[in-house]
């Protein structure tokens, strides 16, 4: 079957508008729902990060309350500790987008921090875009599409039709007034059309090749969507 690429965040923390660094990382069912839903259907997985650095998982992302329960939790850090691909990343200036069939970038506050200024992601979404393949990005993930700037200053992704963490859910997280910056309004600034539904249900938006979702609960959907194009 085909390979595919995973694109995590490699920060440990996100900064604040006070400059505090609040510990996150990846979103742990952004990553492991669709790790298992692409395993399950044969491919394989390579993992990459800014400067190859093994990614941290967001604590926050294995508790209870946002796994519905302890047994969802559970499930989670034992999918997690499945994810063997995590412990050896590549360095994300490495990447041959022609090694891989399709691209998938999973969120958590992470990317805010890293993966929406850094260059080789964006040049790798630019190019993955403009390619056809599949890119699938979600919640958080889509700050890396901030970096993808063309040779004339204007952002790849303007245009485009995406789902995104919205300043509703920001705000509903306890985050939004202490944030640097917010994901949906930077996206719009950036010429991005952000399609936001209803806080915390699942939505997935499809555009050409590129399929985004809103929120932790729009990951297993959008992988769905990302196997159909790689069918």
């Amino acid at each position: 079957m085909s390979k595919i690429l995973f694109v995590l965040t490699g920060a440990d923390h996100w900064t604040l508008a006070d400059g505090t660094r609040h510990p996150t990382g990846f979103w742990a069912e952004e990553a492991v729902a669709p790790y298992e839903a692409f395993k399950a259907a044969g491919h394989e997985i390579v993992v990459a990060t800014p400067g190859g650095v093994v990614p941290t998982v967001d604590r926050g992302s294995l508790a209870p309350e946002v796994n519905g329960g302890q047994e969802g939790a559970d499930q989670v850090t034992a999918a997690l500790a499945a994810f063997t691909e995590l412990r050896s990343p590549i360095r994300l200036a490495d990447v041959r987008l022609d090694d891989y069939a399709a691209v998938f970038y999973p969120g958590g506050h992470g990317p805010m921090e890293d993966l929406a200024v850094d260059a080789d992601s964006g040049r790798l979404l630019t190019l993955a875009l403009d390619s056809g393949k599949p890119l699938g990005v979600v919640c958080h993930g889509p700050a890396a599409l901030l970096a993808a700037t063309r040779s004339d200053g204007t952002n790849a992704f303007a245009g485009r039709d995406v789902a995104a963490f919205t300043n509703e859910e920001e705000v509903q997280g306890g985050f939004a007034d202490r944030a640097k910056w917010l994901l949906e309004t930077r996206l719009v600034e950036a010429g991005v059309h952000v399609e936001a539904a209803e806080p915390w249900l699942p939505h997935v938006v499809v555009d050409g090749n590129l399929v985004t979702g809103q929120n932790p609960a729009s990951s297993a959907p959008l992988a769905a969507e990302l196997l159909k194009k790689l069918a």
